[in-house]
């Protein structure tokens, strides 16, 4: 695993130091390694022990669920006159709005749509110019964009970055 570290650049670093500084760090990752290691096996036995609970759980709620909306479908006139939702000793049951959404009628599809918007209600039609900036570094290297690219006001620049990859204990 890759780590990198930004950090305060200190200078007059001895060599003793530096090799110093490589043991601590990579000590340190091999130890993080291993609590994640022992954590995650942690984790997935205590995953497999509930397993079969959490899963007759699941399909029990599923269930149960299904009951509830069921009934309050077919009663919906009659329970859900005054308000969207019903209050019983374990919870509340009732009906949300979703968040609204546009959808094309029967036989419609998007493109009619932008059409019509065009002629009736232009205001409403988005128009978006932006540099293709991944097309621009992409093609940096071919002729007709590289010359330009200064021209045009723009350069590639990749930062540099350090990085330490402790070595893995045998």
């Amino acid at each position: 695993m890759k780590t990198r570290n930004i950090s305060k650049v200190t200078q007059g670093i001895t060599e003793e130091q530096f090799a110093a500084a490589m043991e601590r760090y990579a000590a340190a990752e091999a130890r993080e390694q291993e609590i994640n290691k022992r954590i995650e096996c942690e984790v997935n036995d205590l995953l497999e022990k509930y397993e079969d609970e959490l899963l007759c759980l699941a399909q029990g709620k599923q269930t149960a669920f299904d009951i509830a909306q069921s009934y309050c479908r077919e009663n919906k006139a009659a329970l859900f006159v005054q308000r969207r939702s019903i209050g019983t000793v374990h919870g509340i049951a009732g009906f949300r709005l979703g968040t609204p959404q546009l959808k094309t009628l029967k036989g419609g599809n998007w493109n009619k749509v932008l059409q019509q918007l065009k002629e009736k209600l232009p205001d409403y039609v988005r128009t978006t110019e932006e540099p293709a900036r991944n097309l621009l570094l992409a093609h940096r290297h071919q002729d007709n964009v590289a010359p330009l690219l200064v021209e045009i006001g723009v350069q590639v620049v990749q930062d540099e970055l350090f990085y330490i990859e402790p070595r893995k204990a045998a």
